[in-house]
């Protein structure tokens, strides 16, 4: 008789094991997206000039700014975007950037454009070729990448603005203007705050239902074994 029961109380066991499993998969945090390198990508720029890997763009916003990425096209320069959620670990968003605009390399007759974003560090480059330097320089590109497109960037992760200014700026060099330079830094005060962030609740939220479930697991089977055994 013990050992029929014996047995009933493992089937049971074995057959809440799967859900208990499940469930704790469901309550941890989702696993980091795949590093990536320029090897990744396709070997062509994609033919609406965006590429949203990272898919922090809807579908309007990649419209728009394939639209106004093609405009480049009447000055000779072949422009695309891509955004990435995280590099691989030997690779920086520089070298990627520059990479990336080697491999998308379009006619000898243009000149070659390339504004990367992470989105995983609100981080940005861009990179061109050494034609089109003589009128974009390095370090209007740097300050581009590093002071226009921050502002937009860690207020909150808007990758349609930050391109946006970044190309405003860019597109009023090309045009012979004077460089607009980089928008002014409003410095904020810090508010402390007593109330816990989204993310921090999620976390919380998260070890609560581990907790409960591992409590489950553990007295699930001894109340089933108890139930059979009496």
């Amino acid at each position: 008789m013990k050992g029929r029961l014996g047995s009933d109380c493992l089937g049971v066991m074995a057959r809440l094991l799967p859900l208990l499993l499940l469930l704790v998969s469901l309550a941890l945090p989702a696993l980091p997206a795949l590093a990536v390198a320029p090897a990744d990508f396709p070997a062509a720029a994609p033919e609406g000039h965006v590429l949203d890997s990272a898919d922090v763009l809807s579908r309007a916003s990649t419209g728009e700014l394939g639209a106004r990425l093609a405009n480049f096209e009447s000055d000779h320069i072949n422009a695309n975007l891509v955004t990435v959620k995280r590099l691989d670990y030997n690779v920086d968003l520089d070298s990627f950037a520059s990479e990336l605009l080697s491999r998308w390399h379009g006619s000898d007759d243009d000149s070659d454009l390339l504004i990367a974003i992470d989105s995983g560090a609100n981080a940005a480059r861009i990179a061109a070729d050494p034609t089109l330097l003589q009128r974009l320089p390095n370090a209007l590109l740097e300050s581009t990448a590093d002071e226009t497109m921050s502002v937009a960037l860690r207020d909150g992760g808007r990758y349609r603005q930050a391109t946006i200014d970044a190309l405003s700026r860019l597109e009023t060099v090309l045009a012979g203007q004077e460089d607009p330079g980089p928008p002014e830094l409003i410095e904020q005060v810090a508010v402390v705050s007593n109330v816990p962030t989204k993310e921090e609740t999620e976390e919380s939220n998260a070890l609560i239902w581990v907790a409960v479930l591992l409590v489950l697991g553990t007295l699930v089977p001894m109340a089933t074994w108890w139930v059979f055994s009496r």
